[in-house]
């Protein structure tokens, strides 16, 4: 059964460690459960007697994973998700290389590995761990992972597309508009329909009633959608929209499920993948209750390749990320960035990151050089040149901070950490399909589902014939099509005319801030099934 919250408390730092280590390690002694990260190094020596942890309860508090090409980052998230799962707790992984399935499977016990167990005191033993296996749209072997296009949100969407900010805002009228007028944005062909019948003849009176869209965005947008298609982007969205509480469940023994998203078949496609990662989350945050601080989280989300996310981000965009990571703590979700520099994350997102694992870091040109001294910058004060420490760490060790159980950070650490129980590589592609296709979960996403929606609805209802001219009644002008009575505003009137819409708007203070959406990211809530 699965160590619980009231697994006995962590053994102390070994008595005879020398002076600055016995200090350092005093400050990993914590009293409840804990996840054994690896054994302190100091002067040249690994000191099994001094381990490094870090509390259950400070995942919550968020982390970063950090440090150049092949320095150990990957086994890390591995080692941190089987403790997790044997906690209890649920884990999601992205895994971009593909490398990252093994987890489901007992490790090998190899001399490198049993060696690395006595440096750092573990106890090892091979252990497979309970895991699902999920794909971006069914594109490589995994459970299909989709969302619809309102799901998605213009927000996110604008992300992948790669608009700028004013074709964003209207990317999000466009998104008010179908709402309004019950047109279901299911899949891209239906956004397409839409946005393509406000740029038509029939839509140009709408259109003009769409406030700050004009006709030239709208062409971007349609050229954009077309192209974004044309890349292969078209079975990320629709139905069955996946249903993030998928991640939030155990195993029979009590184990959290460890959900492993396989992007090797989209890893050219990183914007892409990135945004559909905080999709996940967003989706996460409008759903999960407040549960404020918890002794054991509900859910920790791995988000690798986290400079993606914000390469060429709006400051919306950036500012809604901070946002959702400041608040979804409340909900009992931890998430940790994983990424080669901690300048690679924004400040404003990096200030919330409590927990740090940094690998090594390369120092080979003068970008390097100042990487690496702002990096030094972001830790506490410590016994350690970390600029030294920071270039000369080997594979699989890395200087450590965290959350006390009392929210202080803890003595900076260099750290050698254990090894994963867990095969530290992929499993064979006939096992992975073969655990994809015996998954509960397959059955209810396999198969995409095309209901009726905008593009059908738009598609269906044909320009009416023209008919001869009727004279106008007592001189009056007839009403041109499409143009509401004047007792009967339009859909955007009634909007931008409500008191809660202006009220967002002052607050937020720009168009697509002012939808009014069930989310930061404007997500919509998925068809229930």
């Amino acid at each position: 059964m699965a160590p619980t919250s009231d697994s006995p408390p962590a053994a102390g730092p070994d008595p005879a460690l020398p002076g600055p280590a016995a200090e350092i390690a005093a400050g990993y002694a914590f009293g409840g459960p804990v996840l054994d990260l690896g054994a302190l190094i100091w002067d040249g020596a690994c000191l099994p007697g001094a381990p490094v942890r870090i509390p259950l309860a400070m995942l919550t508090r968020h982390g970063l994973v950090a440090g150049a090409t092949g320095t150990g980052k990957t086994k890390t998230l591995q080692l941190i998700a089987e403790q997790l799962s044997a906690h209890g707790v649920p884990v999601f992984l992205a895994d971009v290389k593909g490398d990252l399935s093994g987890i489901s499977a007992p490790g090998d016990g190899s001399e490198a590995v049993r060696r690395r167990a006595a440096e750092t005191g573990q106890d090892w033993a091979p252990a497979a761990f309970p895991a699902e296996f999920y794909a971006l749209g069914g594109l490589g072997t995994g459970i299909p992972l989709r969302a619809t296009v309102t799901g998605f949100g213009p927000l996110l969407l604008a992300k992948v597309l790669g608009l700028n900010r004013t074709q964003e805002e209207s990317l999000g009228l466009v998104f008010h508009y179908a709402d309004g007028k019950g047109l279901e944005l299911t899949d891209l062909k239906d956004l397409r329909a839409v946005v393509a019948f406000l740029a038509s003849d029939e839509g140009r009176a709408d259109l003009k009633g769409i406030g700050g869209l004009s006709a030239q965005t709208a062409g971007v947008i349609l050229r954009s959608l077309t192209a974004f298609e044309q890349q292969g982007a078209g079975p990320f969205f629709g139905e069955p929209a996946f249903d993030g509480a998928e991640l939030l469940r155990t195993a029979p023994d009590g184990r959290g499920v460890i959900s492993v998203l396989e992007l090797p078949a989209v890893q050219d496609r990183p914007r892409l993948f990135s945004t559909f990662l905080m999709w996940l989350l967003a989706d996460l945050f409008h759903d999960l209750p407040e549960v404020g601080d918890v002794a054991r989280p509900k859910l920790v989300f791995f988000f690798d390749e986290a400079h993606l996310l914000f390469d060429g981000a709006s400051k919306a965009f950036v500012d809604a990320v901070t946002q959702t990571v400041r608040l979804i703590r409340s909900k009992g979700v931890g998430i940790f960035f994983v990424t080669q520099t901690s300048q690679d994350v924004p400040s404003g997102v990096l200030g919330q990151l409590g927990n740090r694992v940094q690998h090594a870091l390369r120092a080979f040109t003068p970008d390097d050089a100042k990487a690496l001294r702002a990096t030094v910058r972001t830790f506490p004060a410590s016994p350690y040149d970390l600029e030294e420490v920071l270039t000369g760490l080997g594979t699989g060790e890395a200087v450590v901070t965290v959350l006390s159980e009392k929210g202080a950070p803890t003595p900076v650490a260099a750290t050698r950490l254990r090894a994963p129980c867990s095969l530290m590589g992929p499993v064979d592609a006939a096992a992975l399909d073969a655990a994809v296709r015996a998954s509960g979960l397959y059955g209810r996403y396999a198969q995409a589902v095309d209901r009726e929606s905008a593009y059908e609805k738009l598609t269906a209802a044909a320009p009416p014939e023209a008919g001869p001219e009727r004279e106008p009644e007592h001189g009056r002008e007839p009403e041109r099509a499409g143009r509401a009575a004047p007792d009967e505003p339009s859909l955007i009137e009634q909007v931008v005319g409500s008191g809660v819409f202006k009220s967002l708007a002052r607050s937020v203070g720009t168009q697509l801030g002012r939808e009014i959406t069930r989310s930061i990211f404007g997500t919509a809530a998925r068809r229930r099934r």
